[in-house]
């Protein structure tokens, strides 16, 4: 599994699509922006090769309706079904795209800070579980892990 993050506009999207040539293979792309993204849930996929983009719209729709413990359970379960998935066969790869919105004042609003806060931890359980991740600012990537 392979997680990119880094700010909005940032050219996270153009360069996965540099990165692993996708005008010249086939893959599936679920984006929560162009709304064909509705969860991150495990479903068996037609392609080898996924990309998940837009996690941390995902993150703030599920958040208002479910208590902290309880989604982080639920998207840990979640991340270890999309790495299984990865393993069974050699060739699959789970690519996870979300916007770092942990930057700048901490929101007064309670849902705008418990979003802060659940994206800042999912993202921290996607890195660790996730085989590389990359950094992108400005176009740029730099690899963390």
């Amino acid at each position: 599994m392979h997680f990119i993050t880094g700010g909005a506009f940032n050219g996270k999207s153009q360069w996965v699509k540099d990165y692993y040539q996708l005008n010249e293979r086939p893959s599936r792309w679920f984006s929560a922006y162009f709304g064909n993204l509705i969860n991150y849930r495990f479903q068996e996929p037609d392609s080898s090769l996924i990309v998940m983009e837009g996690l941390e719209l995902l993150i703030k729709n599920e958040c208002q309706t479910i208590e902290i413990q309880e989604w982080r359970q639920s998207w840990q379960k979640e991340l270890s079904s999309w790495k299984a998935w990865e393993q069974k066969k050699n060739g699959r790869q789970v690519i996870f795209i979300g916007t770092d919105i942990s930057k700048g004042i901490v929101p007064v609003d309670p849902n705008e800070r418990k979003w802060r806060d659940l994206t800042g931890w999912a993202y921290q359980d996607l890195a660790a579980a996730c085989d590389r991740v990359d950094l992108i600012w400005y176009g740029l990537g730099t690899q963390l892990k």
